[in-house]
Formats: structure tokens, sequence, C-alpha cells
């Protein structure tokens, strides 16, 4: 019985890390009522709550593992973390009650462990989001930022570039993300330093930066990336067809973005190439998978104008 135990618990742990929570939260909660005290047990099925955005019940699993063991900086990070979460999908006014509580519990995390980067990521986001009213302070995310530089320089810069960004300094945000891709280069950073060009109307600077990542990290999705920049700017649509055709040749579900939304911008660039014939074939390919697919209707609507 032991050995069967044993095994069932291991399957548990199989399905949990495959995210496949269904299967393994039953067998969790089975073996919880056999031994409640079971911290490793409790930790699984607060992270499985969530995964499933279940605040309440998260936070219950993750208050009594911090009462058990009030030294272990990963429960102080998750109780923290999930109350913060609960926060944001809660008014205003009952959020604000949960701020010291998550404050608290962040920089708990952050003093028992030194090298606690997720804690120190958590403490830059609350202290730069938070109005300075209820103890926000861009000084404090900094002191964050910076402690993160020193365990990982990469998250060191990215965390900086984060806090200048939200700041509406695009110019310090820039210098920051480029540290981060001369120290790291992860598909990671390229993507930090393209949205914020998007975001900031610099459509060549986008393509060029994703570009330069698709050449070191091969990844499908880039395609995608350019040929979306490609088409709602109208930039170098021939580039733009060919990397949204190979987006489509090479298409897998692990790559995001469904192959509607390819046909959509594929359409959109033969659009503003002016091909009405072409743009309406990649259009109506777009609708056929999904009639309700609202963008895709507008966009018919603009090509049959042409």
């Amino acid at each position: 019985m032991f050995i069967i135990a044993q095994s069932s618990y291991e399957k548990a742990e199989e399905y949990f890390k495959q995210e496949n929570f269904s299967r393994a939260k039953p067998i969790f909660e089975n073996y919880l009522k056999q031994h409640p005290n079971d911290k490793k047990t409790r930790e699984y099925l607060g992270d499985i709550a969530g995964y499933g955005k279940n605040w309440d019940t998260a936070i219950s699993y993750y208050e009594g593992l911090v009462k058990d063991e009030k030294t272990n900086a990963n429960y102080h990070f998750k109780y923290g973390g999930a109350m913060g979460l609960k926060a944001m999908s809660i008014s205003r006014i009952r959020a604000v009650t949960y701020i010291a509580d998550i404050k608290y519990e962040l920089e708990q995390a952050a003093k028992l462990d030194s090298k606690h980067i997720e804690a120190r990521w958590a403490l830059v986001e609350f202290y730069i989001q938070l109005p300075g009213i209820f103890g926000g302070s861009e000084n404090k995310a900094v002191q964050y930022a910076n402690e993160l530089g020193k365990i990982s320089e990469v998250d060191g810069y990215l965390a900086n570039g984060y806090i200048a960004e939200y700041t509406d300094r695009p110019k310090d945000a820039e210098r920051y993300y480029k540290k981060a891709i001369d120290v790291g280069g992860s598909a990671h950073t390229y993507e930090k330093l393209s949205n914020l060009y998007e975001k900031n109307n610099q459509p060549k600077e986008a393509i060029v930066t994703t570009s330069a990542s698709l050449k070191k990290h091969k990844r499908n999705q880039l395609n995608y990336q350019i040929g979306k920049i490609s088409a709602q700017y109208n930039l170098e649509p021939e580039y733009g067809i060919e990397c949204l055709s190979q987006y489509l040749a090479n298409y897998s579900i692990k790559d995001g973005v469904e192959k509607d939304w390819a046909y959509y911008r594929m359409a959109q660039i033969y659009k503003n190439l002016g091909k009405k014939e072409i743009a309406l074939t990649w259009i109506n390919k777009a609708l056929l998978g999904k009639a309700d697919f609202k963008e895709a209707q507008k966009e018919k609507s603009l090509i049959l104008a042409l």
C-alpha cells in the first residue's frame, strides 16, 4: 500500500509538472486527508489554486505554511504574491486593506533569502505601481532593482528598464534593455526592447530588434511578430509576407498565435499594397476558421472599400 501511495503521489507530481492540474489536484487532496500537515502537498495545492486564480484558496494554503515555517522565504513570497494578485482582482477600496500585508510578506522573503529573484521583482512592481499616498516609491523600486542586479546582472538591467518605462523615460528604458541584451541576450530581453519601440511608435527599430532575435533564437513566433509590425505600420511588406509565410509553414500550437491571426496580417499587408483580390483571399481564410473574428470582419470591410 505504501508503494502504491508513493507511486500515485509521484504521478501527481508528474501531472503538476505537465500543468495537468485537473488530474494532479484530486490525488494531492486525497493525500492531504491522510497527511494533513504535509507542507509539500499544501504548497502544491496552493500553487494549483493560484494557477486557477482561486486566490482565496491559494492564500489559505500559503498562510498556513507561513505560520508553520516562518523562516521559509518562498512561503512568504507566495503568500504575499497571492494577496497581491487578489488585490488586483477586487475593487481599489478593498485592495487597500491588503497593502500592508503584501509589503510585509514580500519584504520578509527578500530579507530571508538574499538571492530571491522573484521576491525582488515583485517588490519592484509593488513599489513602482503603488500610488505614493499608499506607500509607493520609485526610490524603493530602484533599490530592489539594484539588489536584483547584484544577483543577476541581466535582471537588474531589465528591472531598471521596467521602472524607466513605467515612469515614461523611454530613452533610459532603451539604454537598460540594450544592456540586458548585451549581457544576457535571451529572447525575453529582445522582446522587451522591441515592445518598447512599438509602444513609442518606432516600428523600424522594432523590426530590426525582432529580426536580430529571430536570427539568434530561431523562434517561429518571432516570424509572426515581424509580420504583425509590417502589417500594422505598412512597413517592409515583402519582408512581412516572407516572415508570415515562414510562420504558417512551420506553425505549431506552441507558437501561441493562431493561424487565423497570421492570415489576418497577410490580408492587411496585401491591402496596404493595394492588392484587393489577394487581400480578400487571405481575409476569407481568417474568417473561415473563425466566423466571429471581429477584427477580420472589420478588415474585410476596409478591403472591399478599396
